[in-house]
């Protein structure tokens, strides 16, 4: 129902800078499909990291073998592994060369939360997917989709949701010391599968 009812949003939004693509990815939908399984969530909080001139973007160091896919083309998937056991997902964004992408922090479950919970190994709706590890695990997203082009990929992409009004949060990003000036954390107020700070 959800896949007919809703289509893959256009590639011209990989073109935002690295901020406004966060904003604008909240109430978007994170489609993953696994064999003939769709899972399904609705974003509702993201984080902008910049280039070299943030100080807590990854690219901040310079191209890297870990980072590499940062400095890519706009709408590839980067995904990098952290404190040896999680995953996080982040959207590249800007031009090729520039190192920026979008974390996606928490996601709403919308389908396919039964694949969620077995992948999660927990039956709690509300913690399924409520911070970056979380939601990949429950996605099952792990580096082989590091790279992957979500602008052209039938296994993990971006698609619009059903027009909805909301108001939207602005704050400093969650566990970073540097650059804590940035207000480059983004979620959709009152949701309750927005991750705890």
């Amino acid at each position: 129902m959800i896949l007919r009812d809703h289509k893959r949003i256009d590639n011209s939004i990989f073109n935002l800078s690295t901020k406004n693509l966060a904003i604008e990815l909240l109430g978007k939908l994170l489609v993953r499909k696994i064999g003939q399984k769709h899972l399904i969530g609705k974003i509702v909080e993201t984080e902008a990291y910049l280039d070299k001139n943030d100080l807590a973007s990854h690219s901040a160091v310079g191209k890297t073998a870990r980072n590499e896919v940062m400095f890519g083309e706009a709408g590839l998937a980067y995904v990098y592994f952290t404190y040896g056991m999680h995953y996080c997902f982040n959207v590249v964004t800007g031009e090729s060369g520039k190192g920026s992408a979008v974390l996606i922090r928490a996601v709403e479950p919308i389908a396919g939360i039964n694949i969620m919970q077995k992948n999660r190994r927990r039956n709690n709706f509300t913690n399924l997917t409520n911070g970056p590890a979380k939601l990949c695990q429950a996605f099952s997203i792990d580096k082989s989709l590091n790279g992957l082009d979500l602008r052209k990929s039938k296994i993990l992409y971006l698609a619009n949701s059903l027009e909805e009004k909301f108001l939207i949060a602005k704050t400093s990003r969650i566990g970073i010391k540097k650059s804590p000036e940035k207000l480059l954390r983004f979620y959709i107020k009152e949701n309750k599968f927005v991750s705890k700070s």
